[in-house]
């Protein structure tokens, strides 16, 4: 673990409840517990944030549950669960936040797929930049979007060897299926912040793998 940062950064409440109801899916509620026991957040057991949008759900939360992950079922086996927790989420935050974002128009429908993904990226961004904590930037290079998180609470204060935001990664995957209509596209962190780079970047391929 690096040193503490006098700064507090958060999510909303809501992102937060977001990603716990989404763990209680994926795993169960006795797994949800399980974590948060071994992230020494016993105060979260039976005791989600309310859904509300105060910014109340400090990174270092999220950072300390996806490392929980890690630790109780191993680095491949958290990151398996990390993936379907953020698809997840997705699911659960388009109901939350769709009609913001502006995903559930029929204009937005009707758009042809190179167009949905740059208008989808950039509005999933702007929510993120808007009424959380979290920096994200978006471009394009070489056919690809390249998203990249600049203050990443999935892996904040931590340090690794290798790419651990595998929960972006998997709500990315499930935001990509949806926004196509069910198609699947090659989603890869390449770079991330506690391994030593300068943000997390997840590369995704523009052409659907089928």
């Amino acid at each position: 673990m690096t040193t503490p940062t006098t700064t507090q950064f958060n999510y909303p409440n809501r992102m937060g409840r977001i990603i716990l109801l989404s763990m209680e899916e994926v795993m169960g509620r006795n797994g949800v517990n399980a974590v948060l026991n071994l992230a020494s957040l016993s105060s979260l057991v039976e005791n989600y944030p309310p859904d509300n949008t105060s910014l109340g759900f400090p990174f270092s939360t999220v950072s300390n549950i996806t490392e929980g992950m890690e630790h109780a079922y191993g680095p491949h086996g958290g990151r398996g669960l990390a993936l379907r927790v953020g698809r997840a989420c997705f699911n659960y935050g388009v109901r939350q936040y769709g009609t913001q974002l502006g995903l559930t128009e029929m204009a937005f429908r009707l758009l042809p797929l190179p167009a949905k993904l740059h208008a989808g990226a950039k509005a999933f961004a702007e929510l993120f930049n808007k009424f959380t904590d979290q920096q994200v930037r978006v471009e394009e290079e070489d056919g690809k979007l390249l998203w990249h998180i600049e203050r990443c609470p999935l892996c904040w204060e931590r340090k690794t060897h290798d790419p651990v935001c595998h929960l972006a990664v998997g709500l990315l995957q499930e935001a990509l299926y949806w926004v196509s209509g069910g198609k699947v596209f090659n989603v890869e962190e390449k770079t991330c912040i506690a391994a030593g780079d300068k943000t997390c970047t997840i590369v995704v391929d523009q052409s659907p793998i089928y």
